[in-house]
């Protein structure tokens, strides 16, 4: 079987964080220069497959759909790392490892997804990334508190996130930290940059410029 890896590929940058954390303020960042591909969680294609709203069937019944809503995650975080751009540097807001080492593993922990749907992402999973290439080169996680991004999360109030508990948000910090920070979850497939994100909109453009140079230079020089 071929591989239907190819080598020819942008820069590519996966911004991490939880809930909250402010990633799309950061894409917003570095969606002003020209020779940068922003890429933001394909939210919209959640919210309509085919005319399901597969993001409002997972937080009304998180049980029955979390496979659903999982597998096409990984399906659309797939179509996003092979997109093909003419910029040199590719910036995702997420990707298909945090899906799984953060999302699904969560959703292990909690019981909502059972050992035997887990089984069938995990083969997809590991299928994808021996067979395509999603590799990455730099990830940036924006490293919060819990308690942060708990009260930015009741400011924005959205609809969808209504039902998601202080609780949940500490849970998911806590497997974001194992894997980004203390990385003893899951290896890491790039360096990581870490960036103090508990800071607001005024104060947090300091924190960006900090990966500006590492970015748009394509030059990665932070501990792996």
């Amino acid at each position: 079987m071929s591989s239907l890896k190819d080598s020819s590929r942008p820069f590519t940058v996966i911004v991490e964080g939880n809930i909250g954390s402010g990633k799309t303020t950061f894409l917003q960042h570095f969606d002003q220069f020209d020779n940068v591909c922003v890429l933001a969680e394909p939210i919209h294609l959640w919210r309509n497959c085919d005319g399901h709203n597969l993001l409002s069937l997972l937080y009304q019944d998180i049980k029955k759909w979390s496979f659903t809503f999982q597998s096409y995650v990984q399906l659309t975080m797939l179509q996003y790392h092979t997109k093909k751009t003419p910029h040199p540097i590719k910036l995702m807001e997420r990707s298909m490892f945090s899906a799984r080492y953060c999302f699904v593993e969560q959703m292990k922990r909690d019981g909502v997804l059972s050992d035997a749907s887990a089984a069938v992402i995990d083969r997809h999973f590991t299928w994808i990334k021996d067979n395509t290439n999603v590799d990455v080169d730099l990830i940036v996680y924006l490293r919060t508190t819990p308690q942060v991004v708990f009260e930015r999360m009741m400011a924005r109030n959205r609809e969808e996130e209504k039902s998601v508990s202080f609780d949940y948000l500490k849970s998911l910090h806590d497997i974001h930290e194992d894997w980004l920070f203390h990385k003893t979850l899951f290896s890491t497939p790039a360096p990581v940059l870490i960036l103090d994100a508990n800071q607001d909109k005024a104060t947090i453009h300091q924190e960006y410029l900090k990966s500006e140079q590492i970015i748009l230079n394509r030059t990665v020089a932070v501990g792996s």
